[in-house]
């Protein structure tokens, strides 16, 4: 225990000169270089809400082209069906699944067009959900 508070004291003796010297930091300022860096990385001016919404419509395309090829799924798994009860049942499961998950995903969008819209002409954002 001697040892390790002569160690200590012992650096703390030897820091103590270079506390008083501190130098001063020449840091560059960097705020002009950044706009030259979104450029070169093509970085958009889009605003926030903006790129929201083209990510919300992008979802939904993506939405739209599942709904269309798992109702095509469905009608060509009822047409090769060739009268088998099971084919059949399942098809139609299918498409009652694929006309409820529409439903679904055009009344979340409703709804968020009705509340986007809403807050938008309360605060005077000008924001609109196509």
């Amino acid at each position: 225990m001697q040892k390790l508070r002569a160690f200590l004291l012992a650096g703390l003796l030897a820091a103590i000169p270079f506390m008083g010297f501190a130098l001063p930091v020449h840091a560059v300022d960097i705020g002009s270089g950044l706009d030259d860096i979104g450029d070169q990385a093509e970085l958009s001016d889009a605003e926030l809400p903006e790129v929201i919404g083209t990510l919300i419509k992008v979802f939904l395309s993506i939405l739209g082209i599942i709904f269309l090829i798992l109702t095509l799924y469905a009608g060509f798994l009822w047409m090769t069906a060739a009268g088998n009860d099971d084919k059949i049942a399942q098809a139609k499961k299918i498409m009652v699944a694929v006309v409820v998950g529409a439903a679904i995903i055009f009344s979340a969008w409703a709804i968020t067009k009705f509340v986007i819209g809403g807050l938008s002409d309360a605060t005077g954002a000008g924001v609109d959900i196509e």
